[in-house]
C-alpha cells in the first residue's frame, strides 16, 4: 500500500514536468531552471542573435552550464523567422521573449547589427537604464544597427547621438577592424600584466585559452575606467600550438577580454564584462568557458562564490557549427535546444 501512495505522486510530477517543458517548447525561447548550486535565485538572460558566429548554438550550452553546473536559472532568446517560428540568425528584427529582461539579474549578449521593433528594444534600454550587469562577447561591440530617425538610434554601433553607440558606451568599444587575419589566424589569450588574481581569471592560466576566431582592432586605450584582462595573441594560423606571428600585429596585442562600469543619461550605474572571443567554436575550449562563467559571477557580485576551478564541463553533446555568413543548421527551432533526459541527470 505504501509503494502505491509513493508511486502516484512520482507519476504526477513527472507528468508535471513533462508538462512544464512542453509549454515552455511552445514559446520561441528556451529555459533552463531547477538544478542546485550558488546561483539559486539568480536569473540569467542569454540573448542569441548574430550572423556569423553561431551565437545561435554557443548561448543554449552556455546556459546550460551556467544552469545544471551552477544552479541559475537561464532563459535564453534567439532569432526567430516569425513566418515558420524557425531560428534564423540573420534576420535581423525579430527577437521574442526580451520581456524576460523585466525579472533578469544579469544579461549574456551575443547580437550583431541587430534592428529590433521598439515594442522588443523597450526591455532592453529599460535593462540598460537601470544599471543592471551585462556580459557581452565577440560581436556584442557592434549589437545594433538602427536608422537614425529611430526611437533607440543611439544605441546603433555608428551612432550620431552616442559615440559608438552601446558598444562604445556602455561596453567600451564598437566594430573597428579584424586585427588578426579573418579565417586564417586564431587567437591566444594572455592574461594582461597584473590580472593574473583577478576574479574572472580565477583558474585560468595564461596562454591557456584559444579560439580560431581572429583578434579583433580596438582603440587605445580603451575608454573611461576600463580595466583589460586578456590580451590577444595573434597566431601564425588555426592550431593551438601554433606560433605568435611577429611585427606590429602583436606590439602592442590587443585587449580581447576587460571589465567596464557605464552609466546612460538618466539612468544608473552599471558594470560589464566584454571578450570579443565566444564564437560557439571558441566554446570548446574549456578555459574560455571558465572565463565566462566566472564572468556571470562577478557580474553578480558572487565574487566570493567563485569556485577554485569552476565546472564548466559541457552538458550533452556539443559539435558547434563552423562559424560563417549562411552556415547555421536550418530548420532548428527554440525546442530543439531543451534539455534532454541525458542532460538532467
Amino acid at each position: 500500500m505504501s509503494v502505491r501512495f509513493l508511486t502516484v505522486p512520482a507519476t504526477l510530477v513527472l507528468l508535471a514536468l513533462v508538462s512544464l517543458q512542453t509549454a515552455r517548447a511552445d514559446h520561441e525561447w528556451v529555459v533552463y531552471d531547477g538544478f542546485d548550486g550558488p546561483g539559486n535565485g539568480k536569473h540569467i538572460v542569454l540573448i542569441s542573435g548574430d550572423d556569423e558566429y553561431r551565437s545561435e548554438e554557443a548561448l543554449p550550452q552556455l546556459g546550460k552550464i551556467l544552469a545544471k553546473r551552477h544552479g541559475f536559472k537561464c532563459t535564453v532568446l534567439f532569432a526567430v523567422d516569425p513566418a515558420t517560428g524557425e531560428i534564423k540568425p540573420d534576420h535581423q528584427t525579430n527577437i521574442p521573449g526580451l520581456e524576460a529582461l523585466e525579472s533578469a539579474d544579469l544579461v549574456v549578449l551575443f547580437t550583431r547589427f541587430r534592428n529590433l521593433p521598439d515594442e522588443q528594444m523597450k526591455y532592453f534600454d529599460a535593462y540598460v537604464k537601470a544599471g543592471k550587469p551585462i556580459v557581452a562577447m565577440r560581436t556584442s561591440t557592434h549589437a545594433f544597427n538602427i536608422p537614425d530617425d529611430a526611437t533607440y538610434a543611439s544605441y546603433s554601433w555608428r551612432s550620431k547621438q552616442w559615440d559608438g553607440g552601446f558598444g562604445r558606451q556602455v561596453l567600451g568599444e564598437t566594430w573597428i577592424s579584424h586585427h588578426g587575419r579573418h579565417g586564417k589566424q586564431s587567437t591566444r589569450g594572455i592574461i594582461a600584466e597584473g590580472m593574473e588574481s583577478h576574479p574572472i581569471l580565477t583558474g585560468i592560466e595564461s596562454g591557456s585559452i584559444w579560439g580560431p576566431t581572429d583578434v579583433y582592432g580596438v582603440r587605445l586605450p580603451l575608454p573611461g575606467d576600463s580595466k583589460p584582462l586578456l590580451l590577444g595573441a595573434v597566431l601564425e594560423g588555426m592550431s593551438p600550438d601554433d606560433e605568435p606571428v611577429d611585427g606590429k600585429q602583436n606590439d602592442p596585442m590587443m585587449p580581447i577580454a576587460w571589465t567596464k562600469s557605464y552609466q546612460m543619461p538618466g539612468g544608473k550605474a552599471g558594470k560589464t564584462f566584454t571578450t570579443t572571443m565566444g564564437a560557439s567554436q571558441d566554446l570548446q575550449n574549456e578555459s574560455l568557458r571558465r572565463m565566462l562563467v566566472n564572468a556571470c559571477y562577478w557580474a553578480l557580485d558572487m565574487t566570493d562564490q567563485i569556485p577554485e576551478k569552476a565546472n564548466v564541463d559541457i552538458v550533452g553533446e556539443y559539435r558547434p557549427t563552423p562559424f560563417g555568413f549562411g552556415s547555421y543548421q536550418k530548420g532548428m527551432r527554440p525546442e530543439d535546444h531543451l534539455l534532454n533526459g541525458g542532460e538532467q541527470n
